[in-house]
């Protein structure tokens, strides 16, 4: 299956630092990662670069290991980013409390996403947009309890806090999924600057007029800057061609 793709990023209007991450495996587009760092702008930024660059090497190296399933891949190369994270805050004890999210998506024998925190991946099918993770926070547990409702959520004082993150010792859990990905399917992967600022239903909007891949995801960045870009954004789109 072709695809085309794109990342693109953005400061946004308020922060002065981008302390977002992304890469994308071009021009053979196996691997696609979205990172959202945290822990002031030296910490974030040290986070989500060094959880990109260490997830895109283990990738890179363990590729075509036959003996490692996608789904191991996925997780020795995640574990590996967050141990690297951990290895740096000992080295640099200012840096200790940063942290970042990821979402790793990968095309090998099957499509299959990996993350841990609250950026996110979508698929967008025949104009319908579906969220495929779920947030790692703590106002998701909250919803999952009956404590607060999702309209509650978008407004709670508390939806930002994180229940998992890269750069902790304590990590539990990575998601791990593998992706049903049709001709005609975009997958959207987004650290929350956007999400923060956009909701679902205009996210679907731009992706049922898209045209191209790299217009989508310039109009999306744009859009969340306009509701007022209070955070970082990053967008990466995928688009498998039919």
């Amino acid at each position: 299956m072709k695809r085309r793709f794109v990342g693109l990023t953005d400061t946004g209007v308020v922060r002065t630092a981008n302390q977002d991450s992304h890469s994308i495996d071009d021009p053979q587009g196996r691997f696609f990662i979205v990172a959202d760092g945290m822990g002031g702008h030296a910490g974030g930024e040290e986070a989500s670069r060094i959880a990109t660059e260490q997830i895109k090497a283990y990738l890179e190296v363990h590729w075509d290991d036959t003996e490692m399933s996608s789904g191991q891949l996925l997780e020795e190369a995640i574990d590996k980013a967050n141990k690297s994270i951990l290895a740096d805050q000992e080295e640099h004890p200012e840096r200790k409390d940063m942290g970042t999210t990821v979402v790793v998506t990968i095309f090998r024998d099957r499509p299959w996403c990996a993350h841990v925190g609250d950026s996110r991946l979508y698929l967008w099918r025949k104009s319908e947009l579906e969220q495929v993770t779920e947030d790692h926070t703590w106002v998701s547990l909250a919803i999952k309890s009956g404590e607060i409702s999702k309209e509650q959520a978008k407004h709670h004082p508390w939806r930002h806090v994180l229940s998992q993150c890269l750069g902790r010792k304590d990590l539990y859990k990575i998601d791990l999924q593998e992706l049903d990905v049709q001709p005609g399917d975009v997958i959207l992967m987004c650290s929350d600057g956007l999400t923060e600022e956009v909701p679902d239903e205009k996210i679907q909007d731009f992706l049922s007029e898209c045209e191209t891949c790299e217009q989508t995801a310039e109009k999306l960045i744009e859009a969340a800057k306009e509701a007022g870009g209070s955070d970082n954004i990053t967008v990466v789109l995928v688009a498998a061609d039919d």
